[in-house]
């Protein structure tokens, strides 16, 4: 069992529960719920396989939708424990991206791309599935909007090649990388950090 693996299905577990928790905020029936969580799991990375003509993950392997459908299942029972269902949402969400991000990198230096198109599939890795979950679900996706998201696992993307230039081990790159994601959205949220509209007060209101 590779550490990319453990990875991979440690953002499965959190992008599941992601996704079902938003399913759940809109009212959803169980079969929706499901539905919503396997998207949000596996929209991204499917994407990113499909791109560099690799294995689908999910199809090859039952064990991610073993861990989709267990994912799930506590979410809906432990329910009334996640409360406070914006900052659950963020929390997995948050987890969810660092973990894809770095595996998609990851996927993409093993298909011998250079690294800036390995940063770019880390990042599209890491948001197409909350992108389709937000269009499922009637919302405008994260992505779109002045939130500080796909900038966060850019950076953890350019992170993960400037530490490979360093004695670190593999592992800590990955965890490092990660953790970087992690923290740069966890500041920009804080700290109200964002993109400047282009548009103005009086534009918005008319459109």
């Amino acid at each position: 069992m590779t550490l990319t693996f453990i990875i991979d299905i440690l953002g499965t577990v959190a992008f599941t529960i992601s996704g079902v928790l938003t399913a759940m905020r809109k009212g959803l029936d169980p079969f929706g719920i499901l539905i919503i969580g396997f998207v949000t799991a596996v929209g991204g990375g499917t994407l990113r396989d499909v791109l560099i003509d690799a294995n689908i993950a999910w199809m090859r392997d039952l064990t991610y939708l073993y861990v989709i459908i267990g994912s799930a299942v506590v979410a809906v029972v432990l329910r009334k424990k996640l409360s406070y269902v914006r900052r659950s949402l963020f929390l997995f969400d948050t987890i969810g991206i660092a973990l894809y991000t770095v595996v998609g990198v990851e996927k993409g230096i093993s298909a011998g791309f250079p690294p800036l198109i390995c940063i770019a599939l880390g990042t599209m890795s890491a948001c197409f599935g909350g992108v389709l979950r937000d269009i499922l679900c009637n919302e405008i996706p994260i992505i779109f909007r002045k939130e500080i998201y796909a900038t966060a696992c850019i950076l953890g993307g350019i992170a993960y090649f400037l530490l490979l230039k360093t004695p670190l081990l593999v592992d800590w790159v990955v965890v490092i990388s990660g953790a970087i994601v992690i923290t740069v959205r966890l500041l920009a949220v804080t700290f109200n950090l964002s993109f400047p509209s282009i548009y103005n007060e009086d534009e918005n209101v008319k459109l």
